[in-house]
């Protein structure tokens, strides 16, 4: 067990969720993984990363696997102009390769932002700390957990 996996699991365990993190294999879209576990693509909880361009940090907003980050909003919940966040700093301030990122069991505390269409459904998936793993919770365990704020930020799906 890779030690991403490793630290999610230990947190998953600390916080009383009793899931299994599940190998699905490399799941490119939000899409693949909804179909890997049988599950409705909003119940996804993708890991988005940006970069803010003043602080340098990463900030972290978990959507819904259908919706998009809307730049612009996601900057002004900010506070601070966002791009891009290379592998080595998603690596460095997660512990988590690209593809991977779960939204628990980081190296350090990140800000993050959470989707309010991920609290619609009894029971969302997240990446497990590896491209190849999800784990399923409670949806309203996501936002005490990550500590994220409850934010409109995105462009829905259609």
């Amino acid at each position: 067990m890779s030690k991403s996996l490793k630290r999610v699991a230990r947190a998953l365990a600390e916080a009383g969720i009793e899931t299994e993190i599940v190998e699905v294999g490399q799941s490119r879209t939000a899409q693949e993984a909804a179909d890997a576990v049988g599950c409705h693509i909003d119940q996804i909880a993708k890991s988005i990363i940006f970069r803010g361009e003043a602080s340098g940090a990463a900030i972290l907003f978990l959507t819904a696997g259908g919706n998009r980050v809307d730049g612009a909003k996601a900057s002004a919940l900010a506070g601070e102009p966002l791009g891009k966040a290379d592998a080595a700093l998603i690596r460095a301030q997660t512990g988590f390769a690209i593809g991977g990122v779960a939204p628990i069991g980081h190296l350090a505390p990140i800000r993050a932002f959470l989707d309010p269409r991920l609290q619609a459904f009894a029971e969302v998936w997240a990446a497990g700390g590896t491209p190849r793993h999800v784990f399923a919770m409670p949806s309203a365990e996501l936002q005490p957990l990550t500590g994220a704020q409850v934010s409109d930020f995105v462009i829905e799906s259609k």
